[in-house]
């Protein structure tokens, strides 16, 4: 039974960066986020972390081969009824009240489950790592009695997270053909107070949960690495994490499915908290996030005045 460490949390929140330094750790292989897998490698053969096109890299061809005897056995367009059919925030009172789920939800659960198990057995690593964030995702997985889940649910101030939805960022994947989605800072604040109570709601249904600041993370990247991977039950030493220091981490090769562009990076990255919405976002913008998101950011420790924010 492979251990799968989800990352749970709305997008922008800082989960790839988390995923690409626990992807580091001897024992942990990192797969990105596999919830997009089937529409954008499968059908649109983009680039994985390697750099690769899904279908040119060796680690996905044998990943494939384990999990489905080739990728060209799957049913994609299965996979996205399923998708439609139980895996919508829509869907998370009923995967979370239900004494057992209906049967399309073992069966989406079961083409993750196959990727795991198979990227176990390729890689040889204890842990894998799935930073999908979506936390209707988690619900799903967490029904599987394939999975050792164990989710780390991964926060952000909400006007940090709002303020960069609003920027243009193109998928490099894409090679420049697309950009990531943008919403509107009521839209994100909106998703994430939805997002980041459904990932609470997991923890009462008895799922192991860990939940991280961002703003945390990046200041002390070491001992957060530590404390995530004692969660997970690896252990690591001081010399597992030397490839953190002074600020920075030195990054390898990784063969992420999907993820922000950070996914791409190798060799060196500075680690610093990215506080750019304290000033670029507009006044009447942080107000109206701030007075959405004033009860969780409170529950998470986040002053409701930014001015208290230390820089």
């Amino acid at each position: 039974m492979a251990r799968v460490l989800f990352l749970g949390g709305l997008g922008r929140s800082g989960t790839t960066l988390v995923e690409r330094l626990l992807g580091e750790l001897p024992g942990v292989c990192a797969l990105g986020e596999v919830v997009h897998l089937w529409q954008r490698d499968l059908r649109d053969d983009e680039r994985c972390g390697c750099g690769a096109r899904f279908s040119g890299c060796g680690f996905w061809r044998r990943v494939g081969a384990l999990a489905f005897n080739g990728w060209h056995n799957v049913d994609v367009d299965r996979v996205h009824y399923l998708r439609d059919a139980v895996e919508r925030t829509r869907h998370i009172p009923r995967l979370a009240t239900a004494v057992e789920a209906p049967e399309e939800v073992h069966e989406y659960a079961e083409y993750y489950s196959r990727i795991y198990s198979a990227a176990h057995e390729v890689s040889g690593a204890r842990i894998i790592v799935d930073s999908s964030k979506h936390s209707a995702l988690a619900h799903v997985l967490r029904w599987s009695g394939e999975i050792d889940l164990r989710v780390v649910h991964v926060v952000r101030d909400a006007r940090g997270v709002a303020y960069s939805w609003t920027k243009t960022v193109e998928r490099p994947e894409t090679d420049g053909a697309q950009q990531m989605t943008r919403y509107s800072p009521a839209r994100s604040a909106l998703l994430w107070t939805a997002h980041n109570a459904a990932f609470g709601l997991l923890a009462r249904r008895g799922v192991a949960v860990r939940r991280i600041r961002y703003e945390e993370f990046v200041t002390d990247p070491r001992a957060a690495l530590a404390d995530i991977a004692t969660f997970a039950g690896l252990d690591v030493t001081p010399a597992d994490l030397d490839f953190v220091h002074d600020g920075q981490a030195d990054l390898r090769v990784g063969h992420s499915a999907a993820g922000n562009p950070m996914r791409f990076t190798v060799g060196r990255l500075a680690l610093r908290r990215d506080d750019a919405w304290m000033d670029a976002l507009p006044l009447r913008q942080r107000r109206l996030v701030g007075a959405v998101c004033a009860p969780m950011l409170r529950a998470y420790g986040y002053p409701l005045n930014p001015l208290e924010v230390a820089r």
